[in-house]
């Protein structure tokens, strides 16, 4: 059973261990930044919504959406230009799974399915993911939960590779 909760201030002390683990910062930034966004969003200075997704009852992750329109002309963006290139009505998901052990498990792929699942519900019908390309373990997850390469984008992202969940419910 996947379940998500919002993260809390509770929470960060366990996210700043997470961050600065191997795995983790092969992808994501400095851990003390990456903290400090997370609580600007607990705080409600960025619009990304945090989760921890839970299996079984079990922390084991973290996610997080957010929204392309409120990233569009931001600090953020003049470091990634392709949001420009992006729908202003899109979602974007990033993921990352807390324990070195529970990689390879096919865990990001069911909740990502999961996750997706929930944006859908929330009436978002646009849902992006941007790994580094490098990231080949993260990419085939994400290929597994129906993501696939934006062609319109490929070669002008820079280290991202864009990805577009492709809604396949009620095709035959």
């Amino acid at each position: 059973m996947i379940t998500f909760r919002p993260v809390t201030h509770e929470d960060v002390l366990m996210l700043a261990d997470w961050m600065a683990r191997p795995h983790w910062r092969e992808w994501w930034g400095e851990p003390d930044e990456e903290v400090q966004y997370v609580v600007d969003m607990i705080e409600g200075r960025d619009t990304t919504l945090p989760f921890i997704f839970q299996v079984d009852g079990s922390d084991k992750g973290y996610i997080q959406v957010w929204f392309v329109k409120d990233q569009l002309g931001t600090e953020f963006a003049k470091d990634y230009p392709w949001l420009d290139l992006l729908p202003a009505n899109a979602v974007g998901v990033d993921l990352s799974i807390a324990d070195a052990k529970d990689l390879s498990k096919g865990t990001g792929t069911r909740v990502l399915q999961t996750f997706v699942r929930k944006l859908r519900q929330e009436g978002h019908d646009r849902i992006v993911i941007d790994p580094d390309p490098a990231n080949t373990r993260a990419v085939r997850a994400y290929r597994n939960a129906g993501f696939r390469e934006m062609p319109d984008l490929i070669g002008k992202t820079d280290d991202s590779l864009l990805m577009e969940h492709m809604n396949t419910e009620g095709v035959s």
